[in-house]
């Protein structure tokens, strides 16, 4: 058995398309009328069938429960374009305590949607700005190791970027 994907009951699925596809730039991989999924596997369903599904049960939109978590590689980018939308926020963009910055906004349900910065963009943002791999490790409560590998060092370089034999990175 393997997990497949979230699926969101939305009162309006046009509406839902076309909010996922500007905001989030996913697109409807699969189209089975009543429920699609997107491009990352997200599915919606619309409220009348997921009913239907769950046997006329009732049905909460927008609890406060959950999310849906992407993550951006160019987070600055994303922010300055969600600044030019109507969005309802939970919060504007912040920064965790490991460094990593987020927004949380609704979607047309109110499902909540995160945005996280990519955390090797993380990484690359705190050494760019001269951090050495140990105070990025101890900064973000990882391992060096980590700190390593979302940089691409293989094991057995040094934190100063070389070999331990010496020879270059890649």
């Amino acid at each position: 058995m393997h997990f497949e994907s979230p699926l969101l009951a939305v009162r309006d699925l046009a509406a839902s398309i076309d909010f996922y596809k500007r905001v989030l730039g996913l697109d409807v991989v699969v189209d089975f009328g009543a429920n699609v999924t997107l491009t990352g596997g997200v599915c919606l369903q619309t409220l009348e069938t997921w009913r239907e599904f769950i046997e006329g049960r009732p049905v909460s939109i927008g609890g406060n429960a959950g999310e849906l978590y992407f993550e951006e590689e160019n987070f600055d980018a994303f922010a300055n374009t969600l600044a030019g939308l109507e969005l309802e926020y939970v919060h504007p963009v912040k920064e965790h305590r490991w460094g990593q910055r987020v927004v949380r906004f609704y979607d047309p349900d109110h499902h909540i949607i995160e945005v996280g910065e990519a955390m090797e963009a993380v990484v690359r943002r705190f050494l760019d700005g001269g951090m050495t791999r140990e105070q990025v490790a101890k900064r973000m409560d990882v391992s060096l190791d980590w700190v390593k590998n979302c940089v691409g060092e293989p094991k057995g370089a040094d934190g100063n970027g070389a070999f331990a034999e010496g020879g270059p990175l890649n």
